[in-house]
């Protein structure tokens, strides 16, 4: 099992290019279940997420064409083969239940695992079945797997969330694109992911209006046809890099990134005293003089502070000057990486959904463990600016998210190796 060591090593400069959004790429392939004609995507990650998700895809028939290095993918479904995404493969990663909307939507059945992957909460599913209900379904959970069933195909329907689900609109989304007649989501999740897989789903001659706000209207059609579509920037990659530089300090340029993606986070840095300045390339983020600020921090729905920034976001307040409080308002059992930050010297105390930071003047180094894919790499930043050295272990969450980081941060200047145990 690999680990990463991480020895603080003064300032960062330089740039990192942001790789295209895992949890956009991990929504556009399950597109191609709903055409026979091959869906191309481009700007893809280079991640084990990419590589799982390649691999469910072609249990159920579709022919996958890994290009440049995995950075083009070419999906081709011209027939399902088989309805049954097996528990195999779907407990390794949630984003599987996402096979679900288009095969039922295409051939009218889907049997799909109940799907595994992630350590921060239940994360329940019920939102994705009770929409697909809405639209016709008959659906029964039976033996651990969801077994749907569309025999005379699905029809467009009136869907009120009862929580902006990111996954639920998507598979929604994506399933009311072959419904007979109007489909209207409301209280639609606005992430940017969302919009990306609208644009993508239009591309293929989809009929929607309305993404990026919390009602979207879907006119179903008979048919969808092939397309070529960038992934989106990835704005969580992209915040965990706009740290590191203040984190260790320096100035970094990250390339293609835009504040719109993360207008919230951004708010928070300025309020810290961090310059974020856009250039022609992306965006450019230095520290300045003396310790940052604390600040509040409360996780919402996009346009809010992101959720998958708040471990990332409390390694850089450990050193902030004065208290700051991070409430966790998305996901339960998000606080996991507060212990191991403690163990660097970190003034942290936790209470339900409330994490309060006391600014300490400097980390020290330890040996610390990853619990889930944002912990892992904020203890890898905590690491950038502790004195001494941080061995990070279970570092195979970090392979779901982020590609090649150690390149990307030795580049600037960092000092950090993986190792194999």
């Amino acid at each position: 099992m690999d680990s990463i060591i991480v020895r603080g090593n003064g300032p960062l400069s330089g740039e990192i290019p942001i790789a295209g959004a895992k949890n956009a790429a991990l929504t556009l392939m399950p597109a191609t279940l709903l055409t026979d004609e091959p869906l191309t995507l481009t700007n893809v990650p280079r991640l084990s997420d990419i590589k799982t998700t390649n691999e469910l895809l072609s249990s159920l028939g579709t022919e996958v064409a890994v290009l440049q290095g995995g950075q083009i993918i070419v999906l081709d479904t011209h027939k399902i083969t088989n309805h049954t995404a097996h528990y195999d493969i779907v407990r390794k990663m949630r984003a599987s239940i996402l096979v679900l909307g288009p095969m039922l939507a295409r051939d009218g059945e889907a049997v799909v695992s109940l799907p595994g992957g992630c350590a921060i909460g239940a994360r329940p599913v019920d939102l994705h079945l009770k929409g697909l209900e809405a639209l016709g379904a008959e659906i029964e959970l039976k033996e651990g797997y969801v077994h749907a069933k569309a025999p005379t195909g699905l029809k467009g329907a009136v869907i009120e969330l009862e929580f902006a689900s990111v996954g639920a609109t998507e598979n929604l989304l994506m399933a009311a694109t072959l419904a007979k007649g109007t489909t209207v989501i409301k209280n639609a999740a606005r992430e940017p992911e969302i919009v990306d897989l609208a644009d993508c789903l239009r591309k293929m001659g989809a009929q929607i209006s309305g993404d990026g706000s919390t009602d979207i209207t879907i006119e179903g059609v008979e048919k969808l046809h092939g397309a070529t579509h960038p992934v989106v920037t990835d704005r969580i990659e992209l915040g965990t890099y706009m740290l590191a530089p203040v984190i260790a300090g320096g100035e970094v340029e990250l390339l293609g990134g835009r504040i719109n993606l993360l207008a919230a986070f951004c708010e928070k840095l300025d309020a810290c005293g961090i310059s974020v300045t856009e250039t022609k390339r992306g965006l450019k983020v230095a520290s300045r003089n003396g310790r940052i600020k604390g600040v509040d921090v409360v996780t919402e729905p996009f346009p809010g502070f992101p959720t998958d920034l708040q471990a990332q976001m409390m390694a850089m307040l450990c050193t902030a000057d004065g208290t700051s409080v991070l409430e966790e308002t998305i996901f339960e059992n998000r606080f996991m990486h507060a212990p191991e930050l403690i163990r660097m010297g970190a003034s942290i105390e936790v209470s339900g959904g409330t994490a309060t930071v006391t600014g300490v003047e400097k980390l020290k180094g330890a040996p610390v463990m990853a619990t889930d894919l944002r912990a892992s790499v904020s203890l890898i930043l905590a690491g950038l600016a502790a004195e001494g050295e941080t061995i990070v272990s279970r570092v195979y969450h970090l392979d779901r998210g982020y590609e090649r980081l150690e390149d990307k941060l030795s580049a600037c200047g960092a000092n950090i190796e993986r190792v194999s145990e």
